[in-house]
């Protein structure tokens, strides 16, 4: 396993990171712990839940599961960096008051010792915002992490989903406050989705920044989707669905898939080490249903791009450019 520094900070992680949001919903408890154990024999050691995955009514029940793992013991905890995010509202049908969501102070604190005990352990290693809270300001914020870094609850703070300027608003507003400020920024970037790069992730390097890319394979969709319904062996729903359903995107597609095949590669793990070859990108997030789609997910960490197959997935997916090239002169 290939491991690398977290942005700025001296924290060691695999360049690979484990999303858990399949956890419970989708895969039940002992198949969660065997891919855990998977992972962490494989050195992968950087897990990423949120306290909501488990969605509805059972909000908090994939932290529950890591939680039951750790609780296995064998020096799961020690060899894990773990995690996990705060912001939406934890609660369910009737029960969602005002106070149980986004970044008040209040809510952070309350937040945090919901998700430790749910996780069994004593402290968070990267505690992450889950989306910008418009309503909160930074300052507030900054005081509430700083309470829990000094209780040694929470390790580092990251954000999610923020855009460039708010990480600058955030790290600008820590820096006055003599605080550490955000270490990483877990965003949406793929090869089909590459706004990423026009200004949240100059940001994140410009600050320090880890960049954690969410939905790697866009859905599944760069998953070799094509080939796949072709075959009978996937259905689209969704978002994914409409994203086929556009004949521009299918084409794309097609093309992408053609370009694969003619060198040999696998569309999954060609989307994973793409991502790995972009600067400022820490680890892509890999939320495998089963033990062996991580297996395919580690294959990405052997997989060697050449100049010819970059060119070509540049092609068939351009970037923006930088700003303010992209929208100016």
């Amino acid at each position: 396993m290939e491991y690398t520094q977290l942005g700025r900070t001296g924290l060691k992680v695999s360049r690979l990171v484990l999303g858990t949001m399949n956890f419970g919903p989708q895969t039940d408890e002992p198949t969660s712990h065997a891919i855990m154990d998977t992972a962490l024999d494989a050195g992968l050691n950087f897990f990423d839940t949120a306290n909501v995955y488990g969605w509805a009514e059972n909000k908090g029940r994939t932290e529950s599961i890591i939680g039951s793992w750790f609780a296995k013991g064998d020096g799961r905890r020690d060899r894990t960096v773990l995690a996990t995010k705060v912001y939406g509202n934890m609660g369910v049908d009737g029960d969602a008051w005002p106070n149980h969501d986004k970044l008040s102070a209040l809510n952070i604190r309350r937040a945090v010792e919901a998700s430790l005990k749910r996780l069994g352990t004593d402290y968070i290693d990267v505690y992450q915002f889950h989306h910008v809270d418009r309503a909160t300001p930074f300052e507030e914020i900054w005081q509430a992490v700083d309470v829990l870094i000094q209780q040694g609850k929470v390790l580092y703070a990251g954000s999610s989903n923020f855009p460039g300027y708010k990480i600058a608003q955030a790290n600008e507003t820590a820096a006055r406050r003599g605080s550490v400020g955000l270490v990483s920024e877990q965003c949406l970037y793929n090869l089909f989705e590459r706004r990423a790069e026009m200004e949240v992730i100059p940001a994140a390097q410009e600050y320090g920044l880890g960049v954690i890319p969410w939905s790697p394979l866009h859905g599944g969709l760069l998953g070799g989707v094509l080939k796949k319904e072709a075959e009978g062996k996937r259905r689209t729903e969704g978002r994914a669905a409409a994203t086929l359903a556009d004949p521009a995107s299918r084409a794309k597609l097609q093309a992408y898939e053609d370009l694969l095949d003619k060198h040999g590669l696998a569309p999954g793990e060609t989307a994973l080490a793409w991502l790995l070859t972009r600067p400022g990108v820490t680890g892509p997030i890999v939320g495998p249903r089963t033990p062996d789609q991580l297996a395919g997910a580690l294959r990405a960490l052997e997989t060697e791009l050449g100049d010819e197959v970059l060119a070509g997935l540049d092609e068939i997916f351009p970037g923006p450019g930088p700003s303010p090239e992209a929208f100016a002169w």
